[in-house]
């Protein structure tokens, strides 16, 4: 093995092309933000929903029964299955990357020690790809994973599912088996993941309410009527459209 400081230059060249990688995938999201090519002409996109959700408030069983109720697909962690499946790529590794706080230490050096590391960056382009084939092909419900940043906003409906602390605590702990403790640390750790995923990749603030059609209190309603809400909003949204 070489001694460390002969590995430096390797290391050096590899963050460079991670670098050039990045500053490609960064293109991509300035022309998002540009208007500029986000939907190829003579491409349409269907009706869908975007579901973003403060963790331990049962955004995904509330998209899975909206769904069920629309007819429409229900993408969430089954976007990960086809970034996997279409691009080769190991499904534990996207688990890292996906909705979580990006790590230098993990995109640089990470994919110079194992060519099957998956960096933050790329899985965001790949993950724009995914969701934009899911959107041509049918109406669909995403469920986070900033979906309405990547599609037309006139095209679908965003809506965010909320509650108090202590009802997502109770809920995930019940739901997992955990301790309130243990729960509410899942709970923070993740919703800061999803927060800096966002802020960084989207320029957005997740918790601004103007980037929603609808903000929905699944504490105050419950969830069988925020499942009827969300519903009878796409209906409505799906005649007028």
């Amino acid at each position: 093995m070489k001694p460390h400081f002969l590995r430096w230059p390797t290391i050096a060249a590899a963050a460079e092309r991670q670098m050039q990688a990045w500053s490609r995938c960064q293109e991509i999201t300035d022309r998002l933000f540009a208007g500029q090519g986000t939907i190829p002409t003579g491409r349409r996109v269907w009706p869908y929903l975007a579901i973003s959700r403060e963790a331990g408030a049962g955004g995904s069983l509330i998209a899975e029964a909206v769904g069920r109720t629309l007819g429409w697909e229900v993408l969430g962690r089954s976007l990960l299955d086809q970034v996997a499946q279409r691009y080769q790529l190991p499904r534990p590794m996207l688990e890292l990357v996906d909705e979580t706080q990006s790590n230098w230490a993990h995109d640089i050096l990470g994919t110079w020690l194992d060519s099957k590391v998956v960096p933050h960056e790329k899985y965001v382009c790949f993950l724009r790809h995914v969701i934009l084939r899911a959107a041509y092909a049918g109406p669909a419900v995403f469920i986070g994973r900033g979906a309405q940043f990547f599609l037309p906003r006139r095209q679908g409906l965003a809506v965010r599912i909320v509650a108090s602390e202590p009802y997502r605590v109770a809920n995930l702990a019940d739901q997992r088996g955990l301790s309130p403790r243990e729960a509410q640390r899942v709970i923070r750790t993740i919703d800061h993941g999803r927060r800096e995923f966002v802020a960084r990749y989207f320029r957005q603030d997740i918790d601004d309410p103007h980037l929603y059609d609808i903000v929905l209190n699944v504490e105050h309603r419950g969830p069988g009527a925020t499942v009827d809400a969300i519903v009878q909003l796409c209906q409505q949204a799906v005649v007028e459209g």
